[in-house]
């Protein structure tokens, strides 16, 4: 399962007054631990930061001024996002944000068919609780500590974490089909994000087994 955790920064909060993309993070997860694959870019967006904007990722307009533009990205963009599950905080806020830039560019826009809103699932399991991204660090006790300000990078990386935990995965799911079980059970055990415990989940041969005997033993003691 290949999934990507998106986060971006902008310059305000709403495309109806024209604001746009600063930085764009992207994680990618297999069977959900992060591979070496990312995608990060900062990006000027042919207008100021608004000064809101400015205190929660801290991008001044002289920082953005000599960075790439959306247009010459959007490929390479495209191409890492491609028929990949989105796991986004909010995703409204940056859906909305995307999908103009994308206008802007005259590229087909992203829809939700394959997006996966953390927000809302905190939201249906812990109602009533704060579930910002650095409330649930709090709440799973994953260490927020180098988010002095926002980063969509950063973020990324922190949501990952959280979005396992969300979804009670906090090991990876293994492919028994798969050649690289050993690779992925070595990755977790040595990687900085490190799950609990391992899931081992029964072969299709096992469960055929499984349900032979128990049709063999219903019928042992139906007859008996």
């Amino acid at each position: 399962m290949i999934e990507v955790v998106l986060d971006t920064e902008t310059t305000g909060l709403s495309v109806r007054d024209g604001h746009r993309i600063v930085e764009i993070g992207c994680v990618e997860l297999e069977n959900r631990i992060p591979t070496k694959n990312f995608f990060h870019c900062y990006l000027n967006p042919d207008r100021k930061v608004s000064a809101e904007a400015l205190k929660v990722h801290g991008y001044t307009d002289e920082f953005l001024s000599n960075k790439k533009k959306f247009q010459d990205v959007v490929d390479d963009f495209l191409k890492f996002i491609e028929n990949k599950n989105l796991i986004i905080h909010n995703a409204s806020f940056d859906m909305s944000h995307l999908n103009n830039e994308l206008k802007i560019v005259g590229k087909k826009t992203l829809n939700n068919d394959l997006v996966i809103d953390t927000l809302e699932i905190a939201r249906e399991k812990f109602p009533g609780s704060q579930i910002s991204l650095d409330a649930l660090c709090k709440k799973f006790r994953i260490d927020n500590s180098k988010r002095e300000k926002h980063s969509a990078i950063i973020d990324c990386e922190l949501l990952a974490k959280v979005y396992i935990n969300l979804i009670d995965e906090k090991e990876p799911l293994l492919d028994f089909s798969s050649e690289k079980n050993d690779e992925i059970i070595k990755k977790n055990q040595f990687s900085k994000n490190k799950f609990s415990k391992i899931k081992i989940l029964p072969t299709e041969e096992e469960i055929n087994l499984h349900k032979a005997f128990l049709k063999k033993e219903i019928k042992r003691n139906f007859y008996n």
